[in-house]
């Protein structure tokens, strides 16, 4: 069933409107019909209705969320090239709730001032086209790039900041997943570019309240660690069960 990113009419709960870019989609794209069943996305919602050709949409029924209990935002180092694309795409299909890009002093792709809105819009385009594939109930933030300082400076609205990093001597997502003794609400994962993180930038991390992780004893690529370890955290919270059901791991 197509889906779309939607808003409610002011001061209306039972109809909702497509900006300009999805109504051009839906009625010139998609050429649909009026009344033909679609699905809007709203504020992190899910709802039936169905195709308007003046854009104004019926809330048929709400339907089930798609999104995790907990917030997943991934710090990601800049890669070079368009690996970038990849991540923000897959790591959208996965679950992550918000992307932020980061200039870590190994990165060999530098965002210049004049770069870093056009990319930031491009990948913001990639997330929502991705959310709405892979039928998530919200779509998930790109920010523009920050320093590893002002990173670390955020770390702070997280329950936990997870750092998988090959000198970690620390636990994996399974022995740190078991470790909890309260399920967190909110977790970040910082992932760095291809030369890796220095450990100058480790120290600060680990200061600000990040815990090094290992993720296995193979080496993974920036554009692929992110998606692991999403993955593996999604898994043992129980958010890659059937609705109501969780892990035999939750804390």
């Amino acid at each position: 069933m197509p889906r779309f990113f939607a808003s409610f009419l002011p001061g209306e709960t039972a109809l909702a409107r497509l900006d300009e870019g999805e109504m051009h989609h839906a009625r010139d794209v998609m050429r649909l019909r009026e009344g033909e069943e679609v699905v809007l996305m709203i504020d992190g919602g899910l709802y039936a209705s169905a195709f308007s050709q003046v854009n104004r949409f019926p809330i048929l029924r709400a339907l089930p969320g798609t999104e995790s209990d907990i917030r997943f935002t991934l710090f990601q180092g800049i890669p070079k090239g368009d690996k970038m694309d990849m991540v923000c795409q897959k790591c959208t299909e996965a679950g992550v709730t918000g992307i932020r890009p980061v200039a870590f002093e190994r990165c060999v792709s530098v965002w210049g001032a004049k770069d870093a809105a056009r990319k930031a819009e491009r990948l913001s385009r990639i997330v929502r086209e991705a959310a709405k594939q892979s039928g998530r109930s919200l779509c998930p933030s790109v920010s523009l790039p920050m320093t590893p300082s002002e990173m670390c400076s955020s770390f702070g609205g997280f329950d936990a900041v997870l750092i998988p990093w090959e000198g970690a001597a620390g636990p994996g997502p399974l022995a740190w997943w078991r470790s909890l003794k309260e399920r967190p609400r909110s977790v970040a994962v910082v992932i760095g570019p291809e030369g890796g993180i220095t450990e100058g930038e480790i120290a600060l991390m680990k200061a600000g309240g990040g815990l090094p992780v290992t993720l296995g004893p193979r080496i993974l690529r920036t554009e692929t660690a992110g998606l692991c370890a999403i993955t593996a955290l999604m898994a043992l919270s129980g958010n890659m069960e059937h609705m109501g059901q969780t892990g035999p791991e939750t804390p």
